[in-house]
């Protein structure tokens, strides 16, 4: 049994558990700072002195003095686990992040066609005069006054127009008839 040149203490070869220890009280500072100052990022660094610790314990038959220095060993370790991370990351597709906002569902168009024509049907069943009020207010956004205006009647028979016109409207929607009960 050969005594390693780097455990100037220890007259025994040193194994498994005890040798990371080991490696870790003589070398985890300089390895840390290392890490650190390549990553920028104390969580990924602590990580890699793990694995180049784990990498050490591995291959300790690599870790004798006259193979050269051992803190050069684990410092070269560290660098390219640092490395192989980089690259990895620069051949992964970058993450998406997880929509948060789901897409609208959308009604069935078909059935907003159905509905435009029952509306086309029924507007065509009322009166002209009713039927140019409701298109002034309700498809065209104007107000009781603007209508009026447009149409030239009083504001008040367009009030009452359109009172008229939505009840024959929903007579005609439910299914009834329209014709005299409704006046002009």
């Amino acid at each position: 049994m050969t005594t390693p040149g780097w455990w100037p203490r220890r007259s025994r070869r040193v194994r498994g558990e005890d040798l990371v220890r080991s490696l870790y009280n003589e070398h985890g500072a300089s390895l840390l700072a290392y890490a650190t100052r390549l990553t920028n990022d104390r969580a990924a660094a602590e990580d890699i002195v793990q694995e180049t610790l784990l990498r050490a314990w591995k291959h300790s038959d690599a870790l004798t003095a006259e193979k050269g220095s051992v803190r050069g060993w684990l410092l070269t370790v560290a660098r390219n686990i640092v490395t192989d991370r980089a690259r990895a990351r620069a051949v992964r597709p970058p993450e998406v992040a997880e929509v948060t906002e789901s897409p609208s569902v959308e009604r069935d168009h078909a059935d907003q066609v159905v509905d435009s024509m029952a509306m086309l049907g029924a507007l065509d069943s009322l009166s002209p005069e009713h039927r140019d009020v409701l298109v002034e207010i309700y498809y065209k956004g104007r107000t009781v006054t603007e209508a009026a205006q447009v149409l030239g009647i009083a504001a008040g028979t367009v009030k009452s127009r359109s009172y008229y016109a939505l009840r024959a409207l929903r007579a005609v929607m439910s299914g009834g008839k329209t014709g005299t009960e409704v006046p002009r």
